[in-house]
């Protein structure tokens, strides 16, 4: 089995109007997982859902692991992807003030897992097949008898951020507009705000023209 590491921090792969809406508003935004790629995910949560007949489900799905390329490529991909990079213990200080809500990291469990022991319908919402082990995913998640809700969303302090990163495919000069469009938001002019250079670093160049 796998399962999530601890460290400092979470982070938020998603896209820069998420990020916008979030420094405008000082809210994160809990989104129904019905649309999830991962069709095993959702449909866990929406079991736990039916067996406490709570109609309406809300998730957010973080990252207890360090940047790596396969959380750009496949949560933030392209120019508009953006990483909230938040301090755990400031974060979760928030969240958890909203009854009913699990904050938790997700559990990895292969098939023999199961079968020699089936999950509890509690464990539900945070379990997952081994093979997404990698994401290391600490999820918030939210189920209530609220009907027709889109979105749910938690008052959170711009103080639980400790640095956005902008896509590492973003051009330069556009980050830099980008930069100070986001530090003009209210309560953002000291935000910490970097471009990616995941795939395009000159420090690590350096080292194949032995110029170190």
């Amino acid at each position: 089995m796998k399962d999530s590491t601890k460290g400092r921090f979470l982070r938020r792969y998603t896209e820069l109007p998420f990020l916008i809406d979030f420094l405008e508003t000082k809210e994160i935004t809990l989104l129904n997982p019905s649309a999830w790629d991962d069709r095993n995910d959702s449909y866990y949560l929406q079991q736990y859902a039916e067996a406490y007949d709570l109609p309406s489900i809300f998730s957010l799905c973080l990252t207890e692991t360090d940047e790596t390329y396969h959380h750009w490529r496949v949560f933030s991909h392209g120019a508009s992807g953006v990483c909230i990079e938040f301090h755990k213990s400031l974060l979760l200080k928030d969240v958890t003030q909203i009854t009913g809500l699990r904050a938790e990291p997700v559990l990895y469990r292969t098939l023999d897992d199961l079968r020699s022991r089936p999950p509890e319908i509690q464990e539900l919402p945070f379990l997952k097949r081994y093979a997404f082990g990698d994401e290391m995913e600490y999820r918030f998640f939210m189920a209530c008898a609220k009907r027709k809700t889109a979105t749910f969303r938690i008052p959170v302090g711009l103080s639980a951020i400790n640095r956005v990163m902008l896509s590492p495919w973003l051009p330069r000069e556009v980050a830099k507009r980008t930069k100070s469009a986001l530090r003009s938001i209210r309560g953002c002019s000291k935000l910490k705000v970097y471009r990616s250079t995941l795939v395009e670093n000159e420090a690590w160049k350096r080292f194949a023209r032995n110029d170190v």
